[in-house]
């Protein structure tokens, strides 16, 4: 019976999921399409004293490379913001499947998400070397080369998978898992940088944005708490072999003779 239940979850994580995917590119481009022109930024007179720099930087942004900004962050936002942690939701389904083809299916599409989520954050890095000026000299710059490198050595990690049973695989699991997570979390923190980056140099709100990728980060964290809690949810209620159980105080009252 907990087979049955947990294929029918797992089925709805996956309709819910394409659902997502759907919803969340199509608002994106629905979002780019909405985005003011880079002439608009410039109808806002600051001090000079105060906004020199980021006047400045109004000037050099030409449309194409707003346009380029923007791919870049809709890159990685699909990249490390997506892709990303639903393959770390699809690859916790294993821990409860014993069927050995459903967890075949489970690890090839935990490795297809993976894969495209590579080339994308791959796509977006070779986009930003080659058409921004690359200063380092914030955060968002900084934390994303360093996540550039460590997500290649993740594809290298996972490529170097020991067979179960192998006296490395606990060291390959634990170095494995940490490493995606610890990858996952800090591009998620890069997009909300991304974010502030982007309103600094335009000084375009990026509000809407935040809301909704704070939403989208929301729901996948439910959706991941909630895969510990699933078993648990289902026996509540659920009479264990001839256990005895306590009665509850209605059924006490209605015990006691009159």
């Amino acid at each position: 019976m907990d087979t049955v239940y947990l294929i029918i979850f797992n089925a709805i994580i996956i309709m819910h999921l394409s659902k997502l995917v759907f919803l969340t590119v199509a608002a994106s481009f629905v979002l780019l399409a909405l985005l003011p022109s880079g002439s608009s930024s410039r109808e806002e007179e600051k001090p000079m004293s105060i906004h020199k720099k980021e006047t400045q930087n109004i000037q050099k942004l030409t449309p194409e490379l707003s346009s380029e900004i923007i791919l870049h962050g809709f890159l990685l936002w699909v990249s490390m913001g997506f892709l990303m942690p639903i393959a770390l939701l699809i690859i916790r389904m294993s821990n409860r499947v014993e069927c050995g083809r459903r967890l075949q299916v489970i690890f090839y599409f935990h490795v297809i998400l993976q894969i495209l989520s590579v080339l994308l954050a791959t796509a977006a890095a070779i986009m930003s070397f080659k058409n921004f000026e690359n200063s380092f000299s914030n955060s968002h710059q900084r934390l994303g080369l360093a996540l550039y490198g460590v997500i290649w050595l993740q594809v290298l990690i996972g490529l170097l998978r020991p067979q179960r049973g192998s006296k490395r695989r606990s060291m390959w699991y634990f170095s494995h898992w940490s490493l995606g997570t610890g990858v996952s979390m800090l591009g998620i923190i890069n997009i909300y940088t991304g974010l502030q980056a982007y309103q600094k140099k335009t000084l375009r709100s990026t509000r809407l944005w935040t809301i909704l990728f704070t939403a989208e980060i929301s729901f996948i964290a439910f959706l991941y708490l909630l895969q510990d809690k699933w078993n648990y949810l289902q026996k509540q209620g659920v009479i264990l072999g001839n256990e005895p159980t306590m009665p509850t105080a209605n059924q006490k009252e209605m015990n006691v003779p009159s």
